[in-house]
């Protein structure tokens, strides 16, 4: 299994790019950020900071949209960090949430969605792709490489992302949703023709290490909230019933609206009708030995890397448990001497 942080690119950019370089050296393999340039900083200058002062991470927003960025754009930003920087960057995209509500848009549609990923992946490829009536390409692009992974919750999405994803991103950790939504993919990727088992999967979701149980649903209780903005639109879609499991939807009865201006931040003052049951299944919390529980769970049933959001009070703590104790523990043991 690798191992992902998520940060967000709050000022000083400096901040988070200490940030990226720790996770560097505690060893995960992926940096991925928010993605939503007037509540943050602009993540891609930032990503160019992060490749220039690493040597190994990837780093790519989870996620970013097809309708704040025109796609072609998109991709020549990922060819040219490519370039820079050797094939290090990977593009976790989906619908859009804050990035277009607030400028009062409302997320794409997933026919938009698709021919996206379409023009960005061939374009960061260095290859051709037809788009607006004629066949472009980057002339200056040789050699790059860019896997497209898909954030989606809806039965919809999730059949787009089997059919089209390089992986799938599931931003929550509960083990019952995780199955579902796998097989859910598999069985797309399946009737499309491609091998099931060659989409990845990226489990991303709130990480921290204590003992104060309590502390850590109140500074990770943010993500229900968040969360429950893609479920009200399935809800909203699909009704309450049937279409997901209502470990997803029962927890929004209770929603009263949403302040972007608090968007993905501890304490957050509209998320309290996030109870803590559902803190506790979306997030991984406690001690390092029942993060190494949880995760194992979630391996068995075929996730590929777990990402931690770092949105609360204990980043480089959390990090280097993670380090010392919680990843050498989902490594495969290897012996020097047989």
């Amino acid at each position: 299994m690798d191992f992902g942080v998520v940060l967000q690119t709050n000022p000083p950019a400096s901040r988070t790019v200490h940030l990226a370089k720790l996770a560097e050296q505690f060893g995960f393999s992926h940096v991925w950020t928010f993605d939503s340039h007037l509540l943050w900083q602009e993540p891609y200058v930032i990503y160019s900071q992060i490749l220039a002062e690493t040597r190994r991470i990837t780093v790519g927003p989870m996620v970013t949209n097809p309708a704040t960025r025109d796609w072609t754009v998109t991709a020549s930003t990922y060819a040219t960090l490519n370039e820079l920087y050797g094939n290090r960057t990977i593009c976790g995209i989906g619908r859009g949430d804050s990035a277009v509500r607030v400028t009062n848009n409302a997320p794409t549609t997933l026919k938009t969605l698709r021919e996206s990923i379409h023009v960005i992946r061939e374009l960061a490829n260095s290859r051709s792709v037809e788009y607006n009536g004629a066949t472009l390409r980057f002339p200056w692009s040789h050699g790059s490489t860019l896997d497209v992974w898909v954030a989606a919750y809806g039965p919809m999405a999730l059949k787009l992302t089997g059919e089209v994803g390089d992986g799938f991103i599931l931003q929550l950790a509960d083990l019952d949703i995780a199955k579902w939504m796998i097989e859910t993919v598999r069985t797309a990727a399946s009737d499309a023709g491609r091998d099931p088992y060659a989409v990845k999967f990226c489990v991303a979701a709130p990480m921290y290490v204590g003992d104060d149980v309590q502390h850590m649903r109140d500074q990770c209780r943010w993500f229900g909230g968040m969360v429950g903005n893609h479920v009200a639109d399935i809800v909203t879609r699909y009704g309450a019933d049937g279409a997901v499991p209502t470990a997803l939807t029962d927890y929004i009865a209770g929603r009263e609206g949403y302040d972007y201006n608090e968007h993905g931040r501890a304490g957050n003052s509209h998320t309290t009708f996030v109870p803590d049951e559902i803190v506790d299944r979306f997030c991984v919390l406690g001690t390092a030995e029942e993060h190494i529980e949880k995760l194992r769970a979630l391996k068995d049933l075929g996730v590929d890397q777990f990402a931690g959001y770092l949105q609360h009070d204990n980043k480089e703590e959390t990090m280097r448990v993670y380090a010392e104790t919680v990843m050498p523990a989902l490594r495969d043991h290897v012996t020097a001497k047989a």
